[in-house]
């Protein structure tokens, strides 16, 4: 079996400095913007258009993005919780607006954490399902995708089931069947962390068992609990090469929603980590890693502390002969030492190589 085409869409911007500092100036998010637009990532979010009551750290995303010159490649796109917000976002004529790449209905399984998060209940967002079919037919489109949130479980309600996905998934699925549209998509959000990898298998064996036509899957994955990247890889393995899939990742790991209740240490797969398991796959993301590394070195600088990606302070998986270490590399203990991947054997000189005498190469003694 092969493997799904990956699509990463990079949520740093959005999902990870609504959970940073207010204090971040202005510049240094349009600088952050602009080298993270050169990593080769397809799809980056610019951030949030809401209410700053709810989320202050995007009060200033206008002034952001007025600085910001988009680079060709990547697709744009943003958050927005109503109307105002796509009327505020679409200033911006190289951004993707919400409601453009198709036609999709959700609920959250917590009617809880929607409350917390969006000031709506559950019922609010089954509710609107009929207007956004409504507006789909008369746009004369053909497909659909159908989606939940918390889909895993909820730290104010506790675990949802497989069954419970389901129904919610089939409420949707039906609509639109009655509205005669297709529904070839789905998606699925973790907010909270509570995904786990046999739980994500289940659910996407459910979803292939009772609609083969579906061939497109996304996930929003959290990492409060340390499975968000067990989890991709899951997705990854219970799909084939007729599905594509993307998934949404933040360069560093960083993110968190502040209703979840985990703060800053919810977290997501971070995006070094996530290319690099892609790479040792044979999948192709189109991220240039070596940059990518290089902007989580900068957005560290910026907060101050280490994000908790790890590709970015180990290095990559070095693959071939010319990125092997030197098997004479002094020790290495430190964060900062452990940055000779990048920097070279500089930044460890100064350390002790305890052994007697040098150690030949593999190469050497092999006798190559």
């Amino acid at each position: 079996m092969g493997h799904p085409r990956v699509q990463l869409r990079e949520e740093v911007m959005r999902e990870g400095m609504q959970i940073e500092s207010v204090d971040i100036p202005v510049d240094v998010k349009a600088e952050l913007l602009q080298e993270l637009a050169e990593c080769g990532l397809p799809a980056i979010n610019v951030g949030s258009f809401v209410s700053p009551r709810y989320t202050p750290q995007m009060a200033r995303i206008e002034e952001v993005l007025r600085r910001f010159k988009p680079v060709k490649g990547p697709s744009y796109y943003c958050l927005a919780m109503n109307q105002r917000g796509i009327d505020r976002a679409a200033e911006f004529p190289w951004l993707e607006l919400p409601g453009k790449g198709g036609f999709s209905t959700g609920a959250h399984l917590c009617d809880t954490f929607i409350r917390r998060n969006a000031n709506r209940s559950q019922a609010d967002e089954i509710a609107n399902w009929k207007r956004t079919i409504q507006r789909a037919v008369d746009a004369g489109a053909t497909e659909a995708r159908i989606s939940i949130g918390a889909a895993w479980g909820s730290n104010f309600e506790g675990p949802f089931t497989t069954e419970q996905r389901m129904t919610m998934l089939r409420r949707q699925y039906q609509a639109w069947q009655d509205a005669g549209i297709r529904v070839t998509a789905v998606a699925f959000a973790d907010p909270m962390s509570w995904c786990m990898p046999h739980w994500v298998e289940e659910t996407i064996a459910a979803v292939r068992e009772e609609w083969p036509e579906i061939r497109k899957v996304a996930q929003h994955l959290h990492d409060g609990r340390g499975m968000a990247l067990p989890s991709t890889y899951a997705t990854i393995r219970a799909l084939d090469e007729t599905f594509d899939v993307s998934f949404d990742v933040t360069a560093g790991g960083i993110g968190g929603c502040p209703y979840c209740g985990n703060g800053r240490a919810t977290g997501m797969a971070a995006t070094e980590d996530v290319v690099m398991m892609c790479t040792a796959m044979g999948i192709p993301t189109g991220v240039d890693l070596d940059r990518l590394i290089e902007f989580v070195q900068k957005l560290d600088g910026v907060l101050g502390r280490l994000s908790p990606g790890h590709v970015s302070k180990a290095g990559p998986l070095p693959l071939s002969p010319e990125q092997y270490y030197d098997p004479n590399l002094p020790l290495v203990e430190t964060h900062e030492e452990a940055q000779h991947f990048r920097l070279g054997s500089a930044v460890v000189e100064h350390q002790t190589r305890p052994w007697k005498e040098p150690i030949p190469s593999p190469r050497d003694r092999s006798g190559s």
